[in-house]
């Protein structure tokens, strides 16, 4: 087995950062190579596979009978009930990985909002999921469909203007001989107004001003006691008259807020409170003016301002004001800010902080609200455990352990291995042991739970466990790089190498792809090395390696220099050969390095897209598309990529216009198949499976690099 650090290099690789130029330089012969007695240590530093981590997620033991369970009480429930049903049935996804599911439930969620707040929420809660999406807003626009499905909505249009205030303050007003005008008098300011108008906008004013109140005597009232100026007084007495309050500034509208609320005017504070919504347009607008709306119950102006913040996260997360609005609002105040919608905010935000930093003080604060506002078991065991994790990454163990067990008391038995992590912390092994064996032996057992179980013991017990667990759940990537580690450091390479590659063989994951990399190192196989840390690069150009210490970018620098540089020729030769062999990663890795070059980037772009779509990586995939489309050689072309972009992010439509207007400019397989792949999704009709034929046979008559040829004569052959 060969080294292949300095052993400076490998005493420091534990504690500071890797030096890869230590490494290039006993590559070239010109540092001394560690002796064979030092080698197994250096492997040791090398190849570190961590403790999987507790997901802080809704993971049930049964996922078909909790999604089963919310299909059918999605069924009988009341209306306002929905928007939550699907919220958790996100959350359930979210376990799964499932992005397309989870955007579903939370568009079903958007659809069934039951309150202007909860539309506001998942609206923003949408947008940000659509992150980096701005690019099919646009095309959407040049097709003619502006997406406004989840833009900023029409608060006031959602609460409805109440007209019947007026007239039933009018059906209540009697007259008397009072004088047909009354002075209020503010300071040393009077201000003339029509004591019939006035006394019309409330029953205080009415029985002030025409009932047995002395004032109704009165030709001249002081205001000066009710924090109103003389300019908001006039513009009171001029909404009496005209109903309108278009030209009032914002500070007197501020004014006229808190005094209709005091004398009870409901026709005024809501014009008001709608004036005062229309000119929210910033964080700061926002900030400022949702304190008055949570000070005189302001519906309308308190969901606009909570509208500007929420769509402008995560970005105003970043600002403790906000931060702190929500976090230091009381219930009362929380229910004039988003309604009933409170958890549902709360669940927004905490996955938005989680994403930003885990271990924060926001994402605590945020968890601990989402923990005090949940109404139903469900969402207990969801808020208890995911603040338990975050407790757990903070090291504040007593605090993750209480939460823990209350998630499992209420039903999440995947919190038992949050409690298994922490009595193994505190040196306890044995007992983690026996809680995640005593759940084993309670209920249908799940690869979760023997990988958790594999921590807490050694030699064949562990060895077990781990066959167990992929036996159960092959998905899960610990117990193959366990094993390979296991493997490598007792010396048995090629049989490490077999390992790894049975999950390679249908799970991409980039720790697996970091881990053979190290692997193909030893073996001094600088070819297959290379072709890794490029396949890695193309799925995540910004990865770092050795626990994040190097990136991945500056490997493969390194490594380069040690294979043989292809020409561009022999670079299509070899991506001709791995797509006839259906070896991904390994066209992975060649169209990285051509895109190194002055060759045509849009189609190479393309290529990758399809092949990380191929391997699941659809995020990657999107990435790939659209530098296509910035590297276009072609109308048609451009065309074709727009169609793909559309297609890929559920608008099978405007895709399908996409492939006519390119095939329109030139007939190209790429055309064809993107209208073929349109029209079989966005038909229901199985009488169109015979155009979806034709046209694949079209496509299969153009012209074509020959790289999908063969893989679609096949797809053809299953419509």
């Amino acid at each position: 087995m060969r080294t292949f650090f300095t052993a400076e290099s490998c005493k420091e690789a534990h504690h500071s950062a890797l030096n890869p130029q230590s490494w290039l330089q006993v590559e070239r012969g010109k540092l001394p190579r560690l002796s064979s007695q030092s080698s197994s240590a250096s492997i040791e530093s090398l190849i570190k596979v961590p403790q999987s981590p507790i997901l802080p997620f809704f993971k049930p033991v049964d996922y078909v009978e909790v999604l089963a369970q919310i299909h059918e009480e999605l069924e009988s429930c009341p209306p306002q009930e929905q928007s939550n049903l699907f919220l958790l049935q996100y959350q359930v996804f979210k376990g799964l990985g499932d992005v397309k599911l989870m955007r579903r439930s939370l568009r079903s969620a958007w659809q069934r909002a039951n309150t202007v707040h909860e539309k506001i929420i998942f609206g923003a809660w949408l947008k940000y999921e659509k992150q980096g999406e701005e690019l099919v807003a646009q095309l959407l626009t040049a097709c003619g469909k502006c997406e406004k499905e989840f833009g900023p909505i029409d608060v006031e249009s959602h609460i409805p203007f109440d007209k019947n205030v007026s007239s039933q303050d009018r059906a209540l007003m009697n007259g008397n001989d009072a004088s047909e005008y009354v002075i209020f008098k503010i300071g040393d300011e009077k201000i003339v107004c029509d004591r019939q108008k006035i006394s019309e906008l409330s029953a205080p004013f009415h029985a002030m001003l025409k009932g047995c109140f002395r004032e109704s005597l009165s030709e001249t009232i002081d205001l000066s006691e009710n924090n109103l100026s003389p300019s908001g007084m006039r513009a009171v007495s001029y909404f009496s008259l005209t109903d309108s309050l278009l030209d009032v500034p914002p500070n007197l509208l501020v004014e006229i807020l808190a005094f209709a609320n005091k004398y009870c005017c409901e026709g005024l504070k809501q014009a008001c409170d709608r004036r005062l919504a229309s000119l929210v347009s910033s964080r700061e607008d926002a900030l400022e003016l949702m304190e008055y709306a949570v000070d005189q119950n302001s519906a309308v102006l308190a969901a606009s301002c909570l509208q500007v913040l929420l769509r402008n996260i995560p970005k105003c997360l970043s600002d403790n004001r906000v931060v702190e609005l929500f976090i230091h609002a009381n219930k009362q105040q929380l229910a004039v800010m988003v309604g009933p919608g409170i958890f549902s905010l709360f669940c927004f935000l905490s996955e938005v902080s989680m994403n930003l930093n885990s271990s924060s003080d926001t994402t605590a604060h945020f968890l601990e609200r989402l923990v005090d506002f949940a109404e139903n078991d469900k969402q207990r065991l969801l808020a208890f455990h995911q603040l338990g994790c975050v407790r757990l990454s903070r090291k504040e163990y007593d605090e993750a352990y209480c939460l823990f067990e209350r998630a499992l008391n209420v039903g999440h038995i995947y919190s038992v291995a949050g409690l298994a992590r922490l009595d193994s912390i505190k040196g306890e092994k044995l007992l983690s042991y026996e809680k995640i064996s005593s759940v084993i032996s309670s209920v249908t057992p799940l690869g979760w739970m023997y990988q958790e179980r594999s921590l807490y013991c050694d030699g064949d017990l562990r060895r077990k466990d781990l066959e167990k667990a992929t036996e159960l759940d092959p998905t899960l990537i610990y117990p193959y790089m366990y094993r390979t580690a296991s493997l490598m450091k007792s010396g048995n390479v090629q049989v490490a190498l077999a390992e790894i590659n049975r999950i390679l063989g249908f799970k991409l994951s980039l720790e697996c792809l970091e881990l053979r990399f190290f692997i193909y190192l030893v073996l001094e196989d600088y070819k297959a090395a290379l072709r890794d840390v490029q396949a890695i690069l193309s799925l995540c150009p910004s990865y770092k390696m050795f626990e994040g210490r190097v990136a991945a970018s500056q490997l493969c620098t390194l490594v380069r220099e040690h294979v043989e540089h292809w020409t561009t020729a022999d670079c299509w030769v070899r991506l001709y050969d791995c797509w006839s062999a259906v070896d991904d990663i390994e066209s992975l890795s060649v169209i990285y390095q051509m895109l190194e070059s002055d060759v045509a980037k849009g189609v190479l772009y393309f290529r990758q897209s399809l092949l990380l779509l191929r391997l699941n990586c659809p995020e990657a995939a999107m990435r790939s598309l659209q530098l296509a489309w910035q590297h276009v050689s072609s109308e048609h072309e451009r065309l074709v990529y727009e169609g793909w972009i559309l297609y890929d992010t559920g608008h099978c439509e405007e895709g399908l216009q996409k492939a006519e207007e390119s095939i329109s400019i030139k007939r190209s397989f790429e055309a064809y198949f993107l209208k073929a792949y349109a029209l079989a999704d966005s038909s229901l009709d199985s009488s169109c499976s015979s155009t979806v034929i034709s046209l694949l046979e079209d496509a299969l008559r153009c012209p074509s690099d020959n790289l999908r040829k063969g893989s679609k004569q096949s797809w053809k052959c299953l419509c």
